[in-house]
């Protein structure tokens, strides 16, 4: 999943992985079709929402094909 990093744009990850949408929604990232989605980073997503950056990048490369 070397395409996805920390600094990978959530509009980009939902374009590789759009199946992917849940995972972003069970941990309240609701905002997924907004202008946030187009600018803000996983990484910085998951500092925003209170989410630990390993274990969702962990649970996101289940939807993601290498």
């Amino acid at each position: 999943m070397s395409q996805i990093t920390r600094d990978t744009v959530i509009a980009d990850i939902l374009d590789i992985a759009p199946e992917s949408a849940p995972l972003f929604l069970s941990i309240g990232m609701h905002c997924l079709g907004c202008a946030m989605s187009s600018g803000e980073t996983l990484g910085e997503a998951c500092e925003v929402h209170g989410v630990d950056f390993d274990e969702f990048y962990e649970q996101l490369k289940e939807f993601v094909e290498e």
